[in-house]
């Protein structure tokens, strides 16, 4: 799996200064955590997953999400459970039959609803656990997080040594955590919990729609999740207890629920990055986004950035473009951290940047220039010439002539 890796050589060559990376679920674990971009979520019901990998029906796919939980209803459990091992069943044949290359196989992980379903899929399941990257966990708090993570560990422990390690990721998303009376020392308990378990904790997720439930909140389309005052608020503390670099975890961004809306306020996005990069066509490119209603979801992505998250779950195809274009490194944030690298040996303290545009302080920027690094090698870098609007035409250049 490779990001972009639908771009023809000319227009590769044409974006980039650098070329993501190949990557899969034998990958170490600090790529994989970094590389889930934008998971799409899919009911377990959906009874073509498989049909539509084949056909590569969804452009840009890298990393799915196959949901138990919240998009499955009571009465449809069991069917849900049966689909979802037919789906994986037939990933299975199609690989062995050509039809389906390894290396196209986006991260795929489960979303369960309780601790004894998933000890029941970890039974059930054989071979295809193979093509299982990890397993999401709902509503997790310290006591039933811990039963999830002790399943987990014991099927790490136990499975055969050239299988893949399964990962875990929990979402935050209890009263537990938004209420601020509980949340430092629900946190703090949750923090200590997964620091058990840390070699197999992929990403930390956070679950804001079940936090605006609380309140009976809901954000526009557009205005993003961090104008709600008291979600905003929980996660900044979030990100203060896992984020933070002696305890690190990658954090993942909330849900983003729309693809269609009436808009009230003037777009969100400006025309200068479309111009820039697309010439003439980039103004029909950005009112194609516009009228999508995505303008959204994409300066939310730049806060999640500014705010040290990496990563999204997304509910439909259209989204999957705009989320992982936001990912990719600019030529500037690559130069900046390459400058800060090559300089950190104690000799200098401070240097002029590249782009002769800011300064650059070699000890307290060199985290951030690490983390630069680690997501250039996955999402890539861009040329100099270019910014994320390039990655986002539906439609190749030529069809704008």
């Amino acid at each position: 799996m490779r990001y972009f890796n639908y771009l023809t050589n000319e227009e590769e060559q044409s974006y980039f200064h650098s070329l993501p990376k190949q990557f899969n679920n034998y990958a170490d674990k600090e790529v994989i955590a970094h590389a889930i971009g934008a998971a799409l979520y899919m009911p377990a019901t959906k009874d073509n997953i498989a049909d539509d990998l084949v056909a590569a029906k969804h452009e840009g796919l890298v990393s799915m999400v196959i949901d138990l939980e919240d998009a499955v209803g009571d009465n449809q459990l069991e069917y849900a459970e049966e689909t979802l091992k037919g789906t994986l069943n037939k990933i299975s044949r199609y690989i062995s039959v050509g039809l389906l290359s390894p290396d196209h196989i986006p991260l795929i992980f489960i979303r369960v609803r309780s601790v004894n379903q998933f000890g029941r899929l970890l039974s059930c399941f054989g071979e295809e656990m193979e093509y299982i990257t990890g397993f999401v966990f709902p509503k997790f708090n310290v006591e039933t997080g811990e039963e999830y993570l002790k399943q987990l560990d014991h099927y790490n422990q136990n499975k055969d040594s050239d299988a893949p390690i399964l990962y875990g990721m929990p979402i935050l998303e209890t009263s537990d955590i938004i209420y601020r009376e509980k949340r430092t020392e629900t946190l703090l308990s949750i923090s200590k919990l997964l620091h058990q378990y840390k070699p197999y904790i992929l990403n930390v997720r956070i679950g804001a729609t079940d936090f605006s439930s609380l309140f009976g909140l809901r954000r526009s389309p557009e205005n993003t999740i961090y104008d709600i005052g008291v979600i905003r608020d929980c996660i900044a503390d979030i990100v203060n207890v896992f984020g933070r670099m002696d305890n690190h975890y990658v954090i993942s961004g909330p849900v983003w629920e729309y693809f269609k809306s009436d808009r009230v306020f003037k777009p969100q996005l400006r025309q200068t990055p479309f111009e820039e990069s697309m010439g003439k066509h980039g103004r029909r490119l950005r009112m194609d986004y516009i009228n999508r209603y995505v303008d959204g979801l994409i300066r939310e992505v730049a806060m999640d950035k500014e705010n040290g998250i990496i990563g999204k779950t997304i509910i439909h195809p259209t989204h999957i473009k705009p989320v992982q274009s936001m990912f990719v490194v600019t030529h500037e944030e690559y130069m900046d951290a390459l400058h800060i690298i090559e300089n950190s040996q104690g000799d200098l303290g401070v240097m002029k940047s590249y782009y002769s545009n800011k300064m650059n302080e070699f000890k307290p920027h060199l985290t951030w220039a690490r983390r630069i690094m680690i997501r250039s090698n996955i999402y890539g870098v861009l040329n100099e010439n270019q910014n994320f609007t390039c990655l986002l035409a539906e439609e190749r250049e030529s069809a704008y002539v």
